[in-house]
This record gives C-alpha cells, sequence and structure tokens, in this order.
C-alpha cells in the first residue's frame, strides 16, 4: 500500500509540473488570447482525462487487492472457527472422561 501512495503521490507531482508548464508556456505564447485560451481549455480537459484514466486504474486495482484481502481473511477465519470447532468437541470429551475419573476416584474412597 505505501508504493501505490508514493506513486500516486509522484503522479501527481509530475502532472501538476506538467501543467504549470503548460500554462506558463503558453501564457507567454505570442498568440492571440481566444487561440491561448482555447489550448488551455483543451490542455486541462486532456490532463483532466488523463488523471480520471489514472484514478479509475488504481482505484480498480485496490478494489482488486480489497477483494483478495478479503477473502483472505475470511478463508483464515473459517478456518479458524473450524479448528475450534474440533478441539471443543475434543475438550469436551476430554473434560467428561476427566469428571468420571474423578467421580469414580471419589466413589472408591468413600
Amino acid at each position: 500500500m505505501a508504493k501505490n501512495k508514493n506513486s500516486a503521490g509522484i503522479l501527481a507531482g509530475l502532472l501538476a509540473g506538467a501543467a504549470a508548464g503548460l500554462v506558463l508556456g503558453m501564457l507567454y505564447a505570442p498568440e492571440e488570447g481566444k487561440k491561448t485560451r482555447k489550448k488551455l481549455r483543451k490542455k486541462a480537459n486532456d490532463l483532466r482525462d488523463e488523471a480520471m484514466d489514472k484514478y479509475d486504474d488504481v482505484s480498480e486495482k485496490l478494489k482488486e487487492q480489497y477483494g483478495s484481502v478479503a477473502s483472505k481473511a475470511k478463508e483464515t477465519f473459517d478456518n479458524v472457527k473450524k479448528g475450534f470447532g474440533k478441539y471443543k468437541s475434543q475438550f469436551s470429551e476430554a473434560a467428561k472422561d476427566v469428571a468420571e475419573d474423578v467421580e469414580t476416584e471419589l466413589d472408591d474412597l468413600r
């Protein structure tokens, strides 16, 4: 998970840097304001679409990882539950045997 956070931070930094460079370059370009604004709008839309695509990719990967972890946790819980049931019955039988032995010994002492 830490690797994903690092990657997301690097990606966000790169996108922000690219956007800032693009805006500054276009603002200082020798074109009409109308053309510059149109280019800025198109690039902003392109960057937004790219960011959304990356977000969707990361989101899908996280959902897959969550599903995998949840599945493993449920499987482990089920195994623990089965093991507990198994040992519970064994312990119960052993406790009954001990109780019978103690009762027999007490009867012998009387």
